[in-house]
């Protein structure tokens, strides 16, 4: 297997802001129960409340609160994937966490996109695709990889990675290599997301091969394909999901020991669009 690297790139994070409110009462948000780990809110960039929800700090029913969300207010998603149990949502201009036991998805409109929740474990398709690769963003770069869970990375599932690939050091259970995310995100190898599996490299998803994927104008990019680029004995493949594909495309990507699985938008030069059966 070759190696599945894509060096000399860099990825700056955003950070938002601290900020506080004055004394509030906050809303009840015990909770019973997660919500089903299978179903994640893959294909939408908005949410509404249910009840009244705490806006918290950080994804934690211990957290400082931020503001209280109002039943029936729309939120913008920061991120589809779980974290803990909670949503990372803006809400008036504050980043902080809600829980997702009451948010509920609202449809994106003119873009295509599901107006609902996706069953990660369900048939492949774009939206299954996209809600899939949402879930492994966080975990760690594993060279070799490819096993996540539908809840999110946690602090003691996230895995970490330490050196150089492939002379790099893997800790933990969960995580992928880009070809590992590719793979599971279409449900090639054994399709649990838990259960480790690595059938393909860059080097299969370089070409079209019947009745699996085939290759694609960079144009005409759906979300739920893969841009992919091998050179020599090292490539790189990603999942698209929105953007000008000659531009700046959005992606999810394992991207390497340093950066982990991460969803960003950058440019893809000398990469080719992929597109599996039946999309």
């Amino acid at each position: 297997m070759g190696a599945d690297l894509d060096p000399g790139d860099d990825f700056d994070g955003d950070v938002g802001d601290d900020l506080q409110d004055g004394p509030m009462i906050g809303a009840d948000d015990s909770v019973p129960a997660l919500p089903e780990a299978s179903m994640i809110m893959a294909a939408s960039t908005k949410a509404r409340a249910t009840a009244n929800v705490n806006l918290r700090k950080t994804a934690s029913t211990g957290a400082a609160i931020l503001a209280v969300i109002p039943s029936g207010t729309t939120v913008a998603l920061v991120s589809g994937t779980l974290s803990s149990g909670f949503y990372n949502v803006t809400y008036n201009g504050v980043s902080g966490f809600a829980h997702a036991n009451y948010l509920t998805p609202v449809a994106d409109t003119g873009t295509g996109n599901s107006s609902g929740p996706v069953n990660i474990d369900g048939p492949a398709s774009p939206a299954n695709t996209i809600a899939r690769a949402k879930a492994a963003m966080g975990f760690s770069y594993y060279w070799g990889g490819g096993a996540w869970l539908a809840s999110g990375p946690t602090a003691s599932t996230k895995g970490s990675c330490k050196g150089s690939c492939p002379s790099c050091t893997h800790s933990g259970k969960y995580g992928a290599d880009c070809s590992g995310l590719v793979a599971k995100a279409w449900q090639y190898g054994n399709k649990t997301l838990s259960v480790n599996s690595h059938p393909y490299s860059t080097a299969d998803f370089n070409a079209s091969r019947a009745g699996l994927w085939s290759i694609v104008s960079r144009g005409a990019l759906r979300a739920g394909d893969a841009l992919v680029q091998r050179t020599g004995s090292s490539g790189h493949v990603v999942i698209y999901e929105k953007g000008d594909g000659w531009g700046s495309p959005t992606v999810f990507e394992c991207r390497g020991c340093a950066y982990g699985c991460v969803y960003n938008a950058r440019s893809f030069s000398g990469y080719k669009a992929i597109r599996r059966a039946g999309f």
